[in-house]
Parts: structure tokens; C-alpha cells; sequence
């Protein structure tokens, strides 16, 4: 029986309580959890309660291939560096202008996020601190290693990766990105991070807007 026959959890909330069991007892320097919105926020939040952490977001995007958009060229973060995705087939058929106009899209999309998202919840620093860079799971990838790339710029003191489920070759890959990597499931026939769930519901900006906010005065008050 396929492994992805059935789901491995109820929803992205129930996923980051498992996730953050795996830091019970672990060494952590000021920890900061940073979700990539919209769908890692759910679980950030688990993690970063558990912890007694702070609560933040950072900023990357998948770069699609133009003439099939479920393919990732690669990732853009929030600083526009660009990041290709080394196994992707589609690269090569692509244009440098194809590419650059996907890169403005996706920026400017990066820019709404960060305007709508800081106006409840102010960047936070992240020199010398480890940095708990989580997502719902990782398909391709392209995103969380763009992620890693950007959150390195800072200086943290280390970056750990954790992640409900994922594929297992791009586990192994961002593996070599980071300093930890924390997979709870990385099923052999995977396919789609949305099988892992039987409550996958797209999550709006509305939804990451009051979490951060309520993050950010369960901060203040502690």
C-alpha cells in the first residue's frame, strides 16, 4: 500500500505540536521561529509556543516556469536574490528575460506581503540567534533554500530547518544548506505536501496577519 494513501496529519496545527517536540531539550541560543507564509504559519506557531520563542515570517517565492507553473525554476527571498533549482528540467528552455520578468512578479508580491505583514509585527534581528526556518513541508524546495540564503546574510548562529514532511531527496539537498535539518515524514513515493494533511485549506493573509499580531503581544506581555 502506497505510503501517501493516507494522511500522516490532521492539519498544520496538529503537525507543528508534533514538530515542536523535537526541540524539547535542545540548545538553543534566543531561538526565533520564521515560517514562510502563508502555509508554514500554523505550523511556526506550535513551535514557537512550545519554545517560549519569538514569532516571525521571512519572505521567499517560487519562481515558476512560464509555460508550465508547477514546475519551480528556482526561488527569489526578500533581499531579490535568486536562487536556481539545480534539478529542475525546465531551466534550460527558459530565457534570462523569461526568468527576470517572474523575478519582478514575484517581488512585488514579496513587497504587499512585507507591508501588509510588518505593519502588525516589526522584522526581527536575527545576529547570533537560532534561527528555525519551518514550512508546511517541502516539495521542490527552491523556497526554503532562497530562505536559508537570506536568513544566513544576518549571522545567525545557526539556522535549523524543520518540517512536517517532505520529499526526501530535497530534504537531503537542504540538508546541505543548513546546520540541522528536522523531517518528522519523508515518505518514499511523495508527491504533494498537501497528501500529508487531511486539512489542507489554503490560508489567507488574513489569517498570517493575526497570528503575528497575537505573537507579537504574547511577546511584549511574557
Amino acid at each position: 500500500m502506497s505510503t501517501m494513501l493516507r494522511s500522516f496529519f490532521e492539519n498544520r496545527t496538529q503537525a507543528g505540536r508534533l514538530l515542536a517536540e523535537q526541540f524539547v531539550g535542545m540548545p538553543l541560543e534566543r531561538p526565533l521561529v520564521l515560517a514562510i507564509p502563508r502555509g508554514g504559519i500554523d505550523v511556526g506557531v506550535e513551535i514557537a509556543r512550545r519554545l517560549g520563542a519569538e514569532l516571525d515570517v521571512v519572505l521567499a517565492r517560487k519562481l515558476r516556469c512560464p509555460f508550465q507553473p508547477e514546475l519551480a525554476l528556482g526561488a527569489v527571498s526578500e533581499t531579490g536574490e535568486v536562487t536556481f533549482d539545480r534539478f529542475s528540467s525546465a531551466l534550460a528552455s527558459v530565457d534570462d528575460a523569461a526568468v527576470e520578468a517572474e523575478r519582478q512578479h514575484q517581488l512585488a508580491e514579496i513587497a504587499r506581503r512585507r507591508e501588509l505583514y510588518r505593519s502588525v509585527r516589526p522584522q526581527a534581528k536575527l545576529g547570533g540567534r537560532s534561527v528555525i526556518l519551518t514550512d508546511d513541508g517541502i516539495a521542490t524546495g527552491s523556497a526554503m533554500i532562497a530562505a536559508i540564503q537570506a536568513v544566513r546574510s544576518a549571522r545567525p548562529r545557526e539556522i535549523i530547518v524543520a518540517v512536517p514532511v517532505g520529499s526526501p531527496e530535497r530534504v537531503a539537498e537542504i540538508a546541505r544548506h543548513c546546520d540541522r535539518m528536522v523531517c518528522l515524514r519523508e515518505p518514499h513515493d511523495f508527491q504533494a505536501v498537501g497528501q500529508a494533511y487531511r486539512d489542507f485549506d489554503q490560508v489567507s493573509d488574513e489569517r498570517v496577519v493575526t497570528v503575528l499580531q497575537a505573537a507579537t503581544v504574547e511577546s511584549a506581555t511574557a
